[in-house]
């Protein structure tokens, strides 16, 4: 966060939608009109012109490849999209001030992009998942230790590099699922400090909006206590933001002031809404939400007529009963037959041939 507490805390702060790009300042080259798609550029133009720093470079184009790596990392990790071969130069006003990059919200944008995504990919009609993929396998891993690669017993940052090579074992004893992986002391000694200070922590409990910006989700974190220590109660009803589905970056900017603006005044007052609750060394859900969840949970994904037993069931009399199988007649000179038999060769015995 910033240090002005009026600043949002958002990436929405400038127009995303531009024309061209003509601002050779940032990178130091304007990219041929062929590597252009629209609002975007390819990546192997990225790749080729910034893949390597030249050696004794001064400060200025130290910065300029910094930009470059950094809008590469953005749109190709934490915002990919199903091409993941495009850098959009909607990243270009914040990667000018390198220095003002940590002020914004990058953990709650990735959220959001990454809710969105998991939404789309839903329609049958969706072949592909887009979003921060990576995380997402990291926090399939640090959650379901039966999942995990076998022979990663320690910790590194980022976290995710724990997971560098896969390799699951279904033998592994213990939990099926670890509610506050991260709260572990290995954990915490390679985590660095200021991402675990309050301004920080406090957002993680907050109900509030993420932005990321055409793409509005819903923090709803008191759906999931447990995560962060607490014990889950009787769910109510979740917000259905269904609308807001089908808002996307392809119809302008200009109507993000309207549209957006109750979403951005949730985002404003997000210390207003950071829940409060007893931390307990074992969250287990509560009898009241044991009692809600059988009465509104799916506890088998397949129908019923397929999980009652089988022999259990009666025989009407009116099926009919099969007979004897009878045994085919075996083939004449099937018998002499080995397998030294060239192809084309007769499989009769030779004594039968006239």
């Amino acid at each position: 966060m910033g240090d002005d507490p009026a600043r949002l805390y958002r990436l929405d702060g400038v127009a995303h939608i531009a024309g061209v790009i003509n601002d050779e300042e940032l990178l130091g080259v304007i990219p041929p009109p062929s590597q252009v798609q629209k609002f975007a550029v390819n990546y192997s133009w990225f790749q080729e012109t910034f893949g390597e720093c030249p050696e004794a470079a001064d400060e200025e184009t130290v910065r300029r490849f910094a930009r470059a790596y950094i809008m590469m990392l953005l749109d190709t990790q934490l915002f990919a999209d199903k091409s993941g071969n495009r850098i959009h130069i909607r990243w270009l006003p914040y990667v000018a001030r390198l220095e003002e990059m940590g002020t914004y919200s990058w953990g709650s944008a990735a959220l959001a992009w990454l809710y969105r995504c998991m939404c789309r990919v839903t329609n049958r009609h969706m072949v592909k998942l887009a979003g921060p993929l990576q995380l997402l396998q990291s926090w399939i891993f640090w959650c379901f230790p039966r999942f995990r690669p076998a022979g990663y017993d320690t910790s590194s940052w980022p976290l995710a590099s724990r997971w560098s090579s896969y390799n699951p074992s279904s033998s592994e004893k213990g939990p099926r699922f670890i509610w506050m992986p991260y709260s572990s002391p290995k954990v915490l000694q390679v985590v660095h400090p200021e991402a675990l200070e309050p301004r920080h922590t406090a957002l993680w409990r907050s109900v509030t909006s993420l932005i990321y910006f055409a793409v509005i989700e819903w923090h709803q974190i008191d759906r999931v206590l447990p995560q962060f220590g607490g014990v889950q109660s009787r769910m109510h009803p979740a917000l259905n933001i269904d609308f807001l589905m089908s808002k996307d970056d392809r119809g302008g900017d200009r109507w993000f002031p309207y549209a957006l603006q109750s979403w951005h005044l949730h985002w404003e007052s997000r210390a207003d809404h950071v829940l409060r609750f007893d931390v307990v060394a074992d969250p287990r859900p509560s009898h009241e939400f044991l009692e809600w969840w059988s009465q509104h949970g799916k506890r088998f994904l397949s129908p019923e007529m397929y999980l009652g037993d089988s022999r259990a069931v009666l025989i009407p009399m009116e099926v009919s009963q099969r007979g004897l199988v009878l045994r085919t007649a075996t083939v004449p000179g099937i018998v002499n037959w080995t397998p030294n038999t060239h192809l084309g060769s007769s499989l009769y015995d030779s004594s039968q041939s006239p």
